[in-house]
């Protein structure tokens, strides 16, 4: 069986090191990946510093990379305990 990410392009070297799929499935996929990338329509990116910044979301419930930039994770996601 082939390992996933050569069929998927990943075929650096930095890149398989940081690709939960090669390794762990505790990391995030990397926004570089193609199987990284959003295609929910709620998807939307943001470049507001007080989103992105945000200390009460918890980026732990993040699956993907850009999860952390999206303004529906930002303002509908899971938030941390004060």
């Amino acid at each position: 069986m082939a390992a996933c990410w050569t069929i998927r392009g990943c075929d650096d070297e930095e890149m398989i090191e940081r690709c939960p799929h090669s390794d762990s499935a505790t990391d995030k996929c990397p926004t570089e990946c193609l199987l990284g990338k959003c295609d929910r329509p709620t998807h939307q990116l943001t470049t507001d510093p007080a989103l992105v910044f945000d200390p009460t979301v918890d980026r732990r419930a993040a699956v993907k990379e850009q999860c952390e930039f999206c303004v529906f994770f930002l303002t509908h996601g899971p938030r941390l305990k004060s």
